[in-house]
């Protein structure tokens, strides 16, 4: 095992965390500083990352992997949504699928910076990002518990 993923299974709470809060300043700072109004797959992204917010500050501090069970969905899920919103900005026929009849259309792009990376696909790698270093540290508390099961026996 290297350093690196050594380092990434003892602090995934921490790190996890930190992408987390990254993830919801900016949002918060795409809409509230630059004015861009959030359209309905945005609010839903923010549904299951603002939460991750939360969870994982409180885990953090409390050293507590368990809620690594809890948490994985909620990224799996909010990555899925920014798939299909990324993936409905990049294919025009897709925005006919599931339109955005209120407020701003899904499939308009407020940031595309060298031809793309979107608002959806930042919010897609926030979310891989999260989901592989929980699983990462998912990995080690098994193995963990796994050790402890093999001292309590002697």
């Amino acid at each position: 095992m290297t350093r690196f993923s050594s380092f990434c299974r003892r602090n995934c709470l921490y790190l996890a965390w930190f992408v987390s809060l990254i993830a919801v300043a900016g949002s918060l700072y795409l809409s509230e500083v630059l004015k861009y109004e959030p359209c309905k797959l945005c609010w839903f992204q923010r549904i299951f990352m603002y939460p991750q917010l939360i969870l994982l500050g409180i885990a953090t501090f409390r050293g507590d992997k368990k809620i690594i069970p809890y948490v994985l969905p909620l990224s799996l899920i909010g990555g899925s949504i920014s798939i299909y919103h990324y993936a409905e900005q990049k294919i025009p026929v897709l925005s006919k699928v599931i339109p955005c009849t209120i407020g701003v259309p899904c499939n308009k792009d407020y940031l595309n910076f060298f031809g793309f990376i979107t608002i959806p696909l930042l919010a897609l790698i926030a979310f891989v990002l999260i989901a592989v270093l929980l699983w990462t540290g998912r990995k080690s508390n098994e193995a963990e518990t796994e050790e402890e099961v093999e001292i309590s026996t002697y």
